[in-house]
């Protein structure tokens, strides 16, 4: 087995000034998916030359351990996104739900049930140019805005998209803001070094009943400009609902139907582009599967979506590694790949 536990510093890289998630100039010739699992609650990396077939670096082993990241011991839901500044971004959540079986805590929760299920309050931000040495820094939403978040119920799911508007990471995430409240959606702006959030969290849409959890946003810039934005809606089943805009941070054009093709609970949707074609695909976790699985559909026009199936139940495949969580998905160069391989592969 190989080690999983290193975790590298980086020295900043130059900048590159493109508005897209992929850096101007770079011929693009692989996919990079990230996700994590249950057994382990720690980063995984895998690689795809044709965007169908995904296989795991470091023998399918973590490539950093949550214990080694995180207060809690654990990370969940990552999502990686390269930046028009050169760089790569992770966000994670900082959450072990095995904490007190693994002996990491005394308690089911870090705090007490009355704030709801994880109760978290920390986010793991990481950075890097070369998707192998990483800095990190843990943000805690209660302490950098205590006034209106000090007695948050959770912190979940975060995500990062460069708002050209503003010439920074906007980071977006799931936020329960009070105990026995609902969970919503919300965004801040972070320093480009990743290291801390600059604005305090403002709401990125409302949901039009109230009484309906949200939570697990995912923004996909479009051709033409304006932002695809997947989300969960925990109705009866939860799954996948869409809307678009042509504002980053602001979301009411609201659609009633669901995406996905599951009959139970669906969460963590992902779009990305498959590489030389007008097409996205729209991957989630289908949680309510035992176990585990991913589904998968493919739209043109952000309007309609063709089933995929389910991960190796499809045309998507996972040859060494199975019940992956969270993922997320972005496109790299075929020498990002191959030296991502390498280096895991001679460790």
């Amino acid at each position: 087995m190989k080690k999983n536990w290193l975790l590298y510093l980086v020295i900043p890289a130059l900048l590159c000034t493109a508005a897209l998630p992929a850096c101007a100039g770079k011929k693009m010739g692989a996919y990079l998916f990230t996700f994590f699992n249950d057994p382990t609650h720690s980063l995984f990396m895998a690689v795809s030359y044709d965007g169908y077939s995904f296989t795991a670096v470091n023998d399918g082993q973590p490539v950093i351990s949550g214990d080694s990241i995180a207060a809690q011991h654990g990370i969940r839901d990552p999502h990686i996104y390269r930046a028009p500044n050169g760089m790569f971004y992770i966000a994670m959540t900082d959450l072990h739900v095995f904490g007190r079986q693994r002996g990491l805590r005394q308690t089911q929760w870090e705090r007490d049930d009355k704030y709801g299920w994880g109760n978290n309050r920390g986010l793991v931000l990481m950075r890097s140019k070369d998707l192998i040495h990483w800095t990190h820094t843990e943000v805690f939403i209660n302490e950098a805005f205590p006034e209106h978040f000090g007695e948050l119920g959770c912190a979940w799911a975060p995500q990062t998209i460069w708002d050209p508007a503003v010439g920074k990471p906007m980071v977006y995430f799931t936020i329960r803001q009070e105990p026995g409240g609902r969970t919503k959606l919300y965004y801040s702006y972070a320093n480009e070094e990743f290291t801390k959030l600059e604005t305090e969290p403002a709401l990125l849409f409302e949901y039009p009943d109230e009484k309906i959890q949200v939570l697990d946003a995912d923004i996909c810039p479009m051709p033409d400009g304006r932002y695809f934005m997947t989300y969960v809606a925990q109705e009866n089943p939860g799954g996948i609902k869409y809307m678009i805009s042509d504002k980053i941070n602001h979301y009411d054009d609201y659609h009633a139907e669901q995406i996905d093709t599951e009959p139970r609970g669906c969460e963590a949707p992902n779009t990305w582009k498959r590489i030389g074609e007008d097409k996205w695909v729209v991957m989630y976790d289908i949680y309510s599967l035992e176990p585990d699985n991913f589904g998968f559909v493919e739209t043109t026009d952000f309007k309609t979506f063709t089933p995929l199936g389910r991960l190796n139940e499809g045309v998507m495949k996972a040859s060494n590694f199975s019940t992956p969580k969270h993922g997320s998905v972005i496109q790299v160069t075929k020498k990002e790949a191959r030296r991502l391989e390498k280096y895991w592969s001679t460790k």
